[in-house]
């Protein structure tokens, strides 16, 4: 479990092709802390260590993930948003995050603001129902508020404080370029429990 506040921006240093999957190594601050078996969102998707040094940390991104996410794009020098899993107790700054992408969205637009960056994405239709006007989404890993929903035309909009915008990748955020998009969990059970209630 994640909460959408990136601790880092790391850089994807080797992609080695496996038969169906991917083995990823990406250089970070926190290597050292890291240990085989530990979960690490890259880009907003759950990955497992698989091995680790002082300078970075290796993960297989398998078919299924390829197939649902951004990261069968990636290339050697590419920066990736980096969160490193939840420890109980810990403050929760964001929203609750699985690392579980649902469906990959398209920057449509970004507007420049004075104080910040107004992000428009489309989405797949079929996840209209997961989006409500200021709740909560994972962009890349990134949480962020809904700030308008455009209905029925397919995309929300979101602010991205300067901040944002420089510690992640929210930076090349740009018309036409991909994104990893995880709805609300909670949003997600409680629709779930609506339909199954309503037979």
């Amino acid at each position: 479990m994640f909460t959408g506040i990136v601790e880092e921006k790391g850089t994807l240093e080797a992609v080695r092709l496996l038969e169906g999957g991917r083995r990823l190594r990406v250089a970070c601050g926190f290597a050292s802390e890291l240990a085989v078996d530990e979960s690490v969102a890259v880009d907003g998707v759950c990955l497992t260590v698989v091995a680790c040094d002082a300078a970075g940390f290796e993960a297989v991104a398998v078919e299924e993930t390829l197939d649902k996410t951004t990261l069968g794009g990636l290339a050697a020098g590419d920066g990736v948003n980096l969160e490193r899993a939840l420890r109980l107790g810990a403050r929760l700054d964001g929203h609750l995050v699985q690392g579980h992408v649902d469906a990959r969205g398209e920057v449509a637009h970004v507007e420049t603001l004075a104080d910040s960056h107004v992000v428009r994405i489309a989405y797949p239709a079929a996840f209209a129902p997961y989006l409500i006007p200021k709740g909560s989404i994972a962009v890349d890993g990134v949480s962020l508020t809904v700030a308008r929903l455009d209905e029925p035309a397919g995309t929300f909009e979101v602010a991205v404080i300067p901040h944002t915008w420089e510690k992640t990748t929210a930076s090349r955020w740009a018309p036409g370029r991909a994104v990893n998009l995880e709805f609300d969990a909670v949003g997600k059970y409680v629709l779930r429990a609506r339909t199954l209630a309503e037979g």
